[in-house]
Parts: structure tokens; sequence; C-alpha cells
């Protein structure tokens, strides 16, 4: 199945992708299901399951399946409409979708955090219903958030179930040795196999104009998350860091005293503001997923701003290439943390990351792959264990760590020719069967791990 560059890198909000962009898509497609059928609502109902159930709250779960009812969706996400609505709805009791009227729904009764065992799909699953007046349901669909915003239907998830017919690509790929071996054939670089398959839906034109306004919210992102300060919201009373942090930096500026590892911390400091954004519920892109949406801008913004040879107009391929390998992970393994661990989450990014700036940095595709396999093999095991449920400890420090992993694994393939002893395709692998048998305890759920070792208050 191909994935294109606006799957793997969607705009959206904090602070979860699966538990807060997910569920609001949801929502939405519920709503365009139940405008589509021929029944007549009176009323709406969710109940979220295992993960979602368990982290809910602190990954605004609730928040987004209340909005979703109401009509909102990620792109178009607006702080303080939201903040209206979310006021409106908790005294009224009711929701106003579009085309649908005026529906009852008290978040109190009506959304259910079920701590019973997850649905049979995935760990991140919701039942939404709409009733008629008399409270029976009527009409009934299963969601899963299956990680970075992407949500399917039972149906969807079955082995029988139908797929949507694809066009036919010029260079289709489904594992990074098909990948390589296309590049082989063709001479082109995994960028230019990843645009021409794009090119199959939309222009050129779309494709740029499109890679631009997420460079764009990804910059405005770390700006915003530079300069604010205070405490972020939940209840750990954790302080944004990333301001401090800059502007120490800033001040060293010039000075010649420093050493050179301190573009660590201007690695960090450009990752952790996207991921303290990201914790107050702001606009950020998911890379692949918001919990790991600092990594890919940080190492961005150290190649234009660190990197001599750096240019915007280079940015294409490196979302491009970052691209073709979030595909591999997401089709091959896994991209969410409550069903692989943050192994599938900062360590695909990371992965995603090496790639594509050891792609601009002139790296041959052997090079490239054997960058995504070193970022990709140093995050394997990895657990996701945030702390009262909230994408902030360690999730925050862990996206600075993930950017330095991926630029020094870009590094390491640029010094050598492209051979290496283990595949991408090895490696991926592993981090699925290593999902598979890791406890659930470990991802997501926060009973296990930091989130029981730290005091949450």
């Amino acid at each position: 199945m191909f994935l294109s560059v606006f799957d793997i890198f969607k705009i959206g909000i904090g602070p979860s992708s699966s538990h807060t962009m997910g569920p609001m898509v949801a929502a939405a497609r519920f709503l365009d299901l139940l405008r589509g059928s021929r029944f007549h609502a009176h009323g709406l109902r969710a109940r979220l399951h295992g993960s979602l159930a368990f982290t809910g709250v602190g990954h605004a779960t609730d928040r987004a399946v209340i909005l979703g009812f109401d009509g909102f969706e990620p792109e178009s996400y607006e702080a303080d409409a939201a903040e209206a609505a979310l006021e409106r709805i908790r005294a009224e009791h009711k929701v106003t979708p579009d085309g649908l009227g005026t529906l009852a729904f008290d978040p109190e009764q009506d959304l259910v955090f079920d701590y019973g065992a997850p649905l049979p799909g995935h760990s991140n699953g919701l039942v939404l219903m709409a009733t008629d007046a008399q409270g029976d349901v009527i009409l009934q669909e299963t969601y899963y958030s299956v990680g970075g915003g992407f949500v399917a239907t039972e149906a969807e998830l079955s082995d029988d179930a139908p797929s949507a017919p694809q066009h036919p690509l010029p260079y289709p790929f489904n594992s990074a040795a098909a990948l390589l071996e296309t590049t082989r054939a063709t001479g082109k670089t995994i960028a230019e196999i990843q645009r021409a398959n794009e090119l199959v839906h939309r222009s050129a034109a779309e494709i740029d104009r499109g890679i631009d306004r997420l460079w764009h919210v990804m910059a405005e992102c770390i700006d915003r998350g530079l300069e604010t300060t205070g405490t972020l919201p939940g209840g750990l009373n954790v302080r944004r860091r990333a301001p401090g942090l800059y502007a120490a930096l800033q001040n060293e500026r010039g000075l010649n005293l420093g050493p050179p590892h301190t573009v660590n911390d201007w690695i960090s400091a450009y990752a952790m503001a996207v991921n303290e954004e990201n914790a107050a519920g702001g606009q950020v892109v998911t890379a692949p997923t918001n919990g790991a949406s600092g990594v890919v801008p940080a190492v961005i913004r150290y190649w234009l701003d660190q990197v001599p040879s750096a240019t915007r107009a280079r940015l294409p391929d490196l979302f491009l290439t970052a691209a073709a390998i979030g595909g591999l992970i997401k089709t091959n393994a896994s991209i969410s943390g409550a069903e692989a661990g943050c192994q599938a989450e900062v360590g695909s990014a990371s992965a995603m990351a090496a790639a594509g700036l050891a792609s601009v940095m002139g790296g041959t595709p052997a090079q490239v792959e054997n960058a995504a396999e070193i970022a990709l093999e140093h995050h394997l095991g990895m657990t996701c264990d945030p702390v009262k449920g909230l994408v902030q400890v360690p999730c925050i420090e862990r996206n600075g760590l993930g950017a330095i992993k991926a630029i020094s694994a870009a590094s390491l393939s640029l010094r050598g020719d492209g051979h290496h002893l283990v595949p991408l395709d090895a490696c991926i692998e592993t981090l699925r069967q290593t999902g598979h048998d890791m406890s659930e305890k470990y991802k997501e759920t926060s009973l296990g791990g930091l989130a029981v070792n730290v005091p949450n208050c």
C-alpha cells in the first residue's frame, strides 16, 4: 500500500496523534456515516477502550471526541472556538454538527471510559453510537486509532475487507530491499522514486506547495515553543524548558568558549520546543506521530541553521525520503506507541530524520537506507510509559535525544559506503516482533515503567 508524504506528515493538534487526532477523525467519520444513513438520530454516545481509556484524560481523548462530535477536525482546529464549544456542550449537553441538527450528548454520561479488556483489533479502540429518542442505539461503528492520526474501522482492519482500488504506481515498493533495487535499476534517488509515485495523485506544484506548508507549520511551532514560557497543563507541573535553553545558547554565541558538543543542546532545544507545544495542545505536524513530532523538525532546523551547504530548495527531497522510510515502517511494523512502544514512535521518527538528512547531504540510496537502520536499531525495545498518561515525561526530552541520534546515524552512514550487516527490513521486522512481545504495561497504558515509579504530582 502506497503511503504519501501527506499521509506520514499531517497537520494536527496535540498532545497525541493516536489519542487526540485519531479519535477526533473517528468522530468526524461517524458523523459522515450518520449523514449518509437513513436514520434520524436524537443523541450520540462513545465508549473508549484499551489505551484510549487508561490514558485518555492525559492525552485529551475525551476533549477530542466531544469536539469531534461537534464537527471539529484536526487540520482546521481553532483553539479559542474549541474552548467555547466545550464550555457550551458541558453546560447544554448538546452538540451541533453541520447537517445533523442538534443532538443530545452529555459528556459525563455519554462518554464512557471502559477499563476492561481492549477491543480485539488494536489497543486504541473506540465505539461510537447514535441513539433515537428512547435512547436505543440505531447506528454503531467501531474505530481503531492505529497511530499517526490514521483511523480504521473494524472491517477495514480485517484481512478479508475489500481494499480501496489504488492507481498503478510507476515504482511500487513494499520493502527497503525492493526500494534499493529500484534505485539501482533506474538510477533514481529515493526522493525521486517517492515523488514519481506522488505524481500519480498530485501535480508537482501541489506536492511542493504541500511540503512547503508542512515546513511552515513545523517552523512556526519551533518558534512558538522557543518563545512561550510557563507550566504545561495536566497536573505534573512540568515547566517549559526550551525557551530558557534557547536563551542561554543565544547568549553564548560568539564567545568561542563552548565545547563542540553544545550543538546537541541546540538540537534538543528545537525538538523540545515542538513537543512542549504539543503537550500544551498546540498545532504540530505528525512526523509520523505527535509524540515524536519534534524529531524531524529539529533535524531540519539543525541542517538549515548549522550545515553550510543546506538550502531550502532541497527540503522536498528530505521530506520525500523521510516519508518513504516512514511508510515502510508503518506498513511492515507500526508507528503506534500503544501497539509497539516508543520504539515505534521516536524510533520511527529518528529513522525518517536520519534518512532525510543523509539524502540532502549527498548520501547514496544505500547510505540513506543505512542511516535509517542505524537510527531505528538503537531505539529497539524502547517502551512507552508516560507519567500520568501525559505526553510530557519522558516524551519531551526523548525527542531531543531521538533527533541527536538521527544526526549521528546520518553522519555514520555518510562515513561508510552503504554496506552494513543489518538490513533496514530486518530492523523493521525486529521492531514488529519486539512490539508484539512487549508487555501491555509498557505500551502507552501508563501501567508500568516510569509511569508507576515517578510520583504523579
